[in-house]
């Protein structure tokens, strides 16, 4: 058994959403879509704070829709 991990580094999703400022259900949704690495234990997710930083910048909320000109509406 090679393999060791630095649980002191490790924090769980709900210690991830508060540290992120969203909820359990984005930071799940973040790992889903594979921005967020994680290493799953059981059923629970165990991410690295230091990889908190790859998703820390990102924007909140949707992105805004594209603004239709006047003349392009009736086309």
């Amino acid at each position: 058994m090679g393999y060791k991990m630095n649980v002191g580094n490790l924090i769980t999703t709900k210690e991830a959403a508060e540290n992120l400022g969203i909820s359990m259900r984005r930071v799940t949704a973040l790992i889903k879509k594979g921005r967020l690495p994680s290493q799953q234990i059981g059923r629970e997710h165990l991410i690295q704070k230091s990889d908190l930083e790859l998703v820390r910048e990102r924007k909140t909320g949707r992105p805004p829709k594209a603004k239709v000109e006047d003349g392009d509406a009736n086309k």
